[in-house]
């Protein structure tokens, strides 16, 4: 089961990378989604069930290991340096303050995994997009769009981690813990 998470977790992440770059970025009104955002929301949920499985010290290897394939599958697809750069950082960052608050936080395990990957979430699309997408690095989004572009991505990755969050908190996993802890 440990293995099959983790194998998820990773994939999850090389997937994303590859949807983004086959695919142009959605409009959803003024909103700007790559396609790969949809699979970063889960990427949120499934790092929580891997630091759930293996536990916060091991998370960090499995982190790392998803950061050197991120970069490695962002340079494969040939993306510009700042790309595989700003991908790298954020991925860091993000997933990061996601293992930080869900270690942290002493809420039923739906609310830690939603309120743990909101918060990466947004980390993650304010980061990427203004260190790697904006004109302070490869230059693709001007300034004007740079908020819709952090603003699709919150609404999507929000969405998916309301829907991730209430699945796990559904879930015969989140009834044991409440036992566990009765």
């Amino acid at each position: 089961m440990k293995a099959v998470v983790i194998l998820l977790y990773l994939s999850s992440i090389v997937v994303a990378n590859v949807v983004t770059a086959s695919f142009a970025p959605l409009a959803l009104g003024p909103l700007l989604v790559p396609a790969g955002s949809l699979l970063i929301g889960a990427a949120f949920v499934l790092r929580d069930f891997v630091q759930r499985a293996i536990g916060r010290g091991r998370t960090y290897a499995a982190i790392l290991t998803a950061l050197a394939l991120s970069a490695a599958t962002s340079a494969a697809l040939g993306d510009t340096l700042w790309i595989v750069f700003a991908s790298a950082l954020t991925f860091l960052v993000s997933e990061t303050a996601d293992t930080e608050i869900y270690t942290r936080l002493r809420l039923p395990l739906g609310w830690r995994v939603f309120y743990s990957g909101l918060v990466g979430g947004i980390i993650d699309s304010a980061l990427f997009v203004v260190v790697g997408l904006s004109p302070i690095g490869a230059g693709f989004l001007p300034w004007e769009a740079v908020g819709y572009a952090i603003a699709g991505q919150v609404v999507v990755k929000t969405a998916l981690q309301t829907l991730g969050a209430a699945a796990v908190g559904l879930s015969p996993i989140a009834r044991e813990t409440r036992e566990a802890q009765s």
